[in-house]
């Protein structure tokens, strides 16, 4: 099962922002903590049932491992001070 990580961030408002480094442009928000972590797996399966890739293909890229994430320095200053957050994905069929 494929698990992508989300970065999450607590707002001014003291709402969640959530969003996934390997998925460009996907982002969702919550309440709390635990409503935001909910959200990220809803919006992981909707958008996985309507992904479709340049070439055409439809499958959601292959995530990155924490140590793959890590050795990018666009994650390692989106992760400075938030929470990071393990995204199972289950794909269907």
């Amino acid at each position: 099962m494929p698990v992508y990580l989300a970065v999450i961030r607590k707002h001014d408002d003291g709402s969640f922002r959530v969003s996934f480094p390997d998925l460009p442009g996907l982002a969702t928000s919550g309440d709390t903590l635990d409503e935001a972590i909910d959200e990220a797996v809803e919006t992981l399966e909707d958008v996985a049932e309507n992904w479709v890739n340049a070439d055409g293909s439809t499958t959601l890229p292959k995530p990155r491992t924490i140590d793959e994430l890590s050795a990018d320095p666009a994650f390692a200053d989106a992760a400075d001070g938030a929470t990071i957050a393990e995204i199972d994905y289950e794909p269907a069929g």
